[in-house]
C-alpha cells in the first residue's frame, strides 16, 4: 500500500511538471525509487496511473462539496459563506496537495480524453449554491444566480490554472482579496456584514501567507456600512 501511494504521488509530481504526454513511466518509477516492473505490479500503464491521480482529485472535490447543497443545515444559514469557505478549502488543497493539483490538470488535458470533468462538477455545484443564496434573498438586487456563478467559476478556475505555475494565485491572501472585492457587489446588504472573506474554517494552509486573522471580515463588514455597496435589501 505504501508503494502504491508513493507511486501515485510521484506520478502526480511528474504529470504536474511535464504533462501527461511527456511524462514517462521511467521518470515516475525513478522518482518513486522502484523498478519499472515494480510500478507495473501496481499499475498496468501510465493511463492507469493518471486515472488514480484523477480519482484522488475527484474524491477531494467530493469531500469539499458533498452534502452542502443537498444538506439543508449546511446551506440554510448562509449559502454565500458556504461558497466562500469551500473556495478556500479547494485553493488550500491545490496549493498543498500535488495529487489534487495534477488531477485537475489531467482532467483538462485534451490529450487524455478523460471522462472526468472536475471543472464542470465545480461549476454545477457553485451554480446550485448560488441558486440557494438567491432563494434565501442573500443576493444583491439585480444579481442573477447564473451570472454570479459564471463570475465565481471563471475566477476560481483561473486561479487554479495560474496557481499550477505560480502558487501565490491559490494562496489564502489572493482568494481573500478576491472575495473582499466580490462580496460587496454580490451580497444583499442585510447579509454582507455577516460574511467573512477569508473564510470561517481556518483553511489556507501553506498558501496562507499574508492572511492575518479577521482581515477579510473587516473588509466585508466595513463595506456593508458604506454607501451603495451590496444593493439595497
Amino acid at each position: 500500500m505504501r508503494t502504491r501511494e508513493t507511486l501515485v504521488r510521484c506520478a502526480a509530481e511528474v504529470f504536474a511538471e511535464e504533462g501527461f504526454v511527456t511524462a514517462s513511466i521511467s521518470a515516475i518509477s525513478k522518482r518513486a525509487g522502484v523498478s519499472a516492473g515494480g510500478l507495473h505490479f501496481h499499475f498496468e500503464s501510465k493511463t492507469a496511473l493518471a486515472q488514480a491521480v484523477e480519482d484522488r482529485a475527484v474524491e477531494a472535490l467530493r469531500r469539499i462539496t458533498a452534502g452542502r447543497p443537498g444538506g439543508p443545515a449546511a446551506v440554510a444559514d448562509n449559502a454565500l459563506q458556504v461558497l466562500v469557505d469551500s473556495t478556500h478549502e479547494l485553493m488550500a488543497l491545490l496549493a498543498e496537495d500535488v495529487v489534487v493539483r495534477a488531477g485537475f490538470g489531467l482532467c483538462a488535458d485534451v490529450s487524455r480524453g478523460s471522462g472526468v470533468d472536475l471543472r464542470r462538477q465545480w461549476r454545477v455545484w457553485v451554480d446550485e449554491v448560488l441558486r440557494s443564496a438567491a432563494r434565501q434573498g442573500a443576493l444583491a438586487d439585480g444579481v442573477l444566480p447564473q451570472d454570479a456563478a459564471s463570475a465565481v467559476v471563471a475566477s476560481t478556475v483561473g486561479l487554479e490554472v495560474l496557481g499550477a505555475d505560480e502558487p501565490d494565485w491559490v494562496s489564502r491572501r489572493t482568494l481573500t482579496r478576491f472575495w473582499s472585492l466580490m462580496l460587496p457587489r454580490l451580497a444583499a446588504r442585510r447579509v454582507l456584514g455577516q460574511l467573512v472573506a477569508e473564510g470561517t474554517g481556518g483553511t489556507g494552509g501553506t498558501g496562507g501567507t499574508g492572511g492575518t486573522g479577521g482581515t477579510g471580515a473587516r473588509v466585508v463588514r466595513g463595506a456593508a456600512t458604506g454607501s451603495g455597496a451590496g444593493g439595497s435589501r
